[in-house]
């Protein structure tokens, strides 16, 4: 969890550096990837049960050509990484107990 305290705090400042918007909401997208659809859609479906809002599943590409499922949850919060970290740490252990990827999360630059 640490590692991503660190990853949360640098977006969240690289964002407020950039001169983005402390004041507005942003969609913040938190991803999911396995190669097991199944599993997938059973992580998806324990993050709709918990109350997230939940991206329909997508077939992925990756680099090499590989083919990968993810899926996004999306959460309408403030630009604070304390904030954000909550939900890390919700959606990491409902990663781990459903044996599907967390992948980090992301934002845009709100003006």
């Amino acid at each position: 969890m640490e590692n991503w305290r660190e990853i949360s705090e640098d977006i969240v400042e690289s964002l407020l550096e950039d001169g983005s918007n402390p004041d507005k909401l942003y969609e913040v997208e938190h991803h999911f990837v396995c190669e097991d659809f199944d599993k997938l859609e059973e992580a998806a479906l324990a993050a709709f049960k918990l109350g997230f809002d939940v991206e329909d599943p997508a077939e992925l590409e990756l680099e090499d050509g590989s083919k990968i499922w993810g899926f996004d949850v999306v959460v309408e919060c403030e630009l604070d990484a304390e904030l954000i970290l909550e939900d890390v740490d919700k959606l990491i252990d409902l990663a781990a107990k459903a044996g599907v990827e967390y992948d980090g999360w992301g934002t845009y630059f709100q003006e």
